[in-house]
């Protein structure tokens, strides 16, 4: 059924906007006039494109997109409706104007509609996979499957839920330290370019040899105001190529594997990308998923290469009869606790409640280690500006304290 986007005005003469699905435009119209709003204007929609691109330079992440804070208030509204006894295309619909995001609702629209034409939910999902994941697209069909589609929708919801109060925490705890960084950063390149030159201006005409920090800070100071653009180039040649070498599976997993090695850092990111794997895994599993289908889609999951390919690696190992917990402990990626956890959940048919037991675990000491590592960042911060800023008033006041003893 097409999709058309409408301009009207309300009894009260106010404009709205939104979407309305309909077999042609006049059923449109007659549909908003029955809802007493007279159309302004009316479009149809021909599609709700995923990702646009420029003579074929991609555009992902330069426009509004649909964030997973959306879908996840979704998932939890349409869990309620269904659980509620909503038939699931009544559901859609009532969530389609509730929607805040315009490309959100018509997508919503636009899979109500395939759902009508004969698709299943998981279907629908699958033609939008810049909007859905894997995991979510597996859950709900194995909800559909199981014909328990309003319990893996709440399962959903809690999953993009947590996930998305951990960034939060995360982004908050990053928040000063980032701050410190680009305003100390300002003031650095305001110290060089303006306020340095004016002062040391003064040292032109002194006929004796500068000391070696005052000379030092004044060929900085000289290459930031006459090669700043050589500087700039030179920067984002290095992002462009380290952009490119990150794309590549060689590169990638080169950084990935070096970031795991980084002090404190690197546990740091070892427990996000366990904990991904252990909640995504024990939902897959709980939801009727077999094993070999969960490990697939649970690596992709993690967020990194190194332990993406020990999943893999794992993932043969188990079917050819192997345990999950001997297969995952041959790559040494993965924390001792994580082995012995499965061992155990597999040897008393508790996987499931123990890879989400195993989650909680690793994303509580993730913000316990992002709250460490903040709290030791900001004063190293403060003490490498502190540094920085006394070299320049050394090597300022250095050839004052030379010309205070000459005129002695």
């Amino acid at each position: 059924m097409p999709v058309f986007e409408y301009k009207a005005l309300d009894q009260k003469g106010k404009s709205v906007s939104g979407i309305i699905d309909a077999d042609s435009a006049v059923v449109a119209r007659q549909k908003l006039r029955a809802a007493r709003n007279f159309p302004v204007s009316l479009s149809e929609v021909e599609g709700v494109p995923t990702q646009k691109s420029f003579r074929g330079i991609s555009l992902k992440g330069l426009l509004p997109g649909i964030g997973q804070r959306d879908v996840a208030m979704m998932t939890r509204q349409l869990a309620t409706l269904v659980g509620a006894g909503f038939p699931l295309v009544t559901a859609l619909e009532a969530l389609v104007p509730q929607i805040k995001s315009h490309a959100f609702n018509r997508t919503l629209a636009q899979i109500k509609d395939s759902i009508l034409e004969g698709s299943s939910f998981a279907g629908a999902l699958s033609q939008y996979p810049e909007t859905f994941s894997p995991l979510y697209k597996n859950m709900v069909r194995a909800g559909e499957t199981s014909g328990t589609l309003e319990i893996v929708l709440d399962q959903l919801a809690e999953i993009m839920e947590k996930q998305q109060e951990l960034q939060n925490r995360i982004r908050s705890a990053l928040a000063y330290p980032a701050l410190m960084t680009v305003v100390g950063g300002a003031i650095l390149v305001l110290l060089l370019v303006y306020i340095v030159p004016t002062i040391t201006g003064i040292f032109a005409d002194m006929q004796q040899v500068l000391p070696t920090p005052t000379r030092i800070l004044i060929a900085v100071s000289d290459l930031f105001r006459s090669y700043w653009w050589i500087l700039m180039v030179l920067l984002v040649a290095l992002l462009v190529a380290f952009r490119q070498f990150r794309k590549s599976v060689r590169g990638r997993t080169a950084i990935d594997r070096l970031l795991l090695k980084l002090p404190g850092f690197g546990s740091l990111l070892q427990k996000l990308a366990v904990a991904r794997f252990a909640r995504t895994l024990g939902s897959l599993l709980a939801n009727g998923v077999t094993m070999l289908q969960a490990l697939d889609i649970a690596k992709n999951i993690a967020g990194n290469v190194v332990i993406s390919s020990a999943v893999d690696a794992a993932a043969k190992e188990v079917g050819q009869g192997q345990g999950l917990a001997p297969s995952l402990a041959v790559s040494k990626v993965f924390p001792d606790l994580t082995i012995q956890m499965i061992q155990v959940g597999e040897q008393s048919a508790q996987l499931e409640s123990l890879l989400s037991k195993m989650a909680d675990v690793f994303e509580n000491e993730a913000e316990s280690t992002v709250m460490s590592l903040t709290s030791l960042l900001a004063p190293a911060m403060i003490l490498v500006m502190g540094l920085i800023v006394g070299f320049i008033v050394l090597s300022i006041c250095l050839p004052i304290f030379e010309m205070s003893t000459l005129v002695r």
